[in-house]
């Protein structure tokens, strides 16, 4: 008898590090969403996770990558990882922002003179504690991405002064800090999806927008938006967001293997956005964009009031404040 349950033992343990290792062995699907078009750094960034991630796991994580907008807009994207219907996102600031509302923070206006400042911070402590209210969320950050320094185009007229945008309709993302910079200076704000956005700058529903280079380049705004002014109002990222259900199911190592391609596609839509606002006006000129500086003097005079009011809050204040302090700080 104990012979026979040493042998039914010894087959169960077997039987239970074989079962292991198929799991282990046994393919991984991964399905990645963003809004952006398929030239913009944060398309081939994920691309790149997705190679790194296959190599890393020997072929068996597998990420499929779907472009502009084919899983939903940012907000949908941001329902369904929360969920666990879709398992990443390399998602907007603004619509983040709709659901842990101290991403907001990040979007004060002239808050960080040039990215290298922005990636400081969210590099930083500031960056550790809003990845836990991430998670409080049901999402897991893996990198924050970079979305670049934000500029207005328009349809009517270079905008040199706050004044220039009075009786101009802005189209703006789901995001209440740069609404709240478009009332500033006097412009009506709308809210239309990214990928609807063409086609409402091309019909005159909306007369303007504002973006990074790297986005009004790869969106070719500047076919409906001829005047491409340098206002460098605010600063957004690109939260990089994996569904917590999605990741709680991972091994350890997959997690380590996931993180370490993350890291690597961090760097790289990195340096893609950053090389991008370099090379971008000459190839906007080229496409017959006029370009202007506008008066920032004048746009942080206007815009003061901005910070004021997030501040205040009641539920992001400290938050906010604590961000403020990070990205003077010498």
């Amino acid at each position: 008898m104990t012979r026979f349950n040493t042998l039914r033992r010894t087959l169960l343990a077997t039987a239970v590090l074989a079962a292991s290792a198929l799991a282990q062995a046994q393919t991984v699907k991964l399905a990645l969403g963003h809004g952006a078009a398929p030239d913009n750094p944060r398309h081939v960034a994920s691309l790149k996770f997705a190679e790194v991630l296959k190599a890393k796991s020997n072929g068996r994580i597998e990420v499929t990558v779907s472009p502009s907008g084919q899983l939903g807009n940012d907000g949908a994207l941001l329902t369904a990882v929360r969920s666990g219907a879709v398992d990443i996102t390399a998602n907007s600031q603004g619509a983040v922002a709709n659901v842990v509302g101290e991403y907001a923070a990040f979007g004060m206006p002239f808050l960080f003179a040039d990215v290298q400042a922005a990636f400081k911070v969210m590099d930083g402590p500031v960056g550790k504690e809003l990845a836990a209210k991430t998670e409080e969320k049901g999402m897991v950050v893996l990198g924050y991405w970079d979305n670049g320094i934000r500029h207005m185009t328009n349809s009517k007229r270079p905008i040199v002064n706050p004044a220039d945008l009075n009786g101009l309709k802005m189209r703006t993302p789901p995001d209440a800090v740069t609404q709240d910079i478009m009332k500033a200076v006097g412009a009506t704000p709308q809210t239309i999806n990214f990928t609807e956005l063409y086609v409402a700058l091309q019909q005159g529903v909306v007369d303007g927008q504002e973006n990074p280079l790297a986005n009004i380049y790869s969106a070719k705004l500047y076919e409906v938006n001829k005047y491409v002014s340098l206002t460098g109002h605010k600063y957004e990222m690109t939260p990089f967001l994996m569904s917590k259900n999605a990741w709680g199911k991972l091994s350890a190592a997959d997690k380590k293997a996931v993180q370490e391609a993350a890291d690597e596609a961090t760097k790289l839509q990195r340096q893609l956005s950053t090389d991008a606002d370099v090379k971008l006006v000459a190839e906007l000129k080229s496409k017959g964009a006029i370009f202007n500086a506008a008066n920032k003097a004048a746009f942080e005079k206007a815009t003061s009031a901005v910070d004021d009011a997030w501040t205040a809050k009641a539920d992001v204040g400290a938050f906010v404040k604590k961000v403020i302090a990070a990205a003077r700080a010498k």
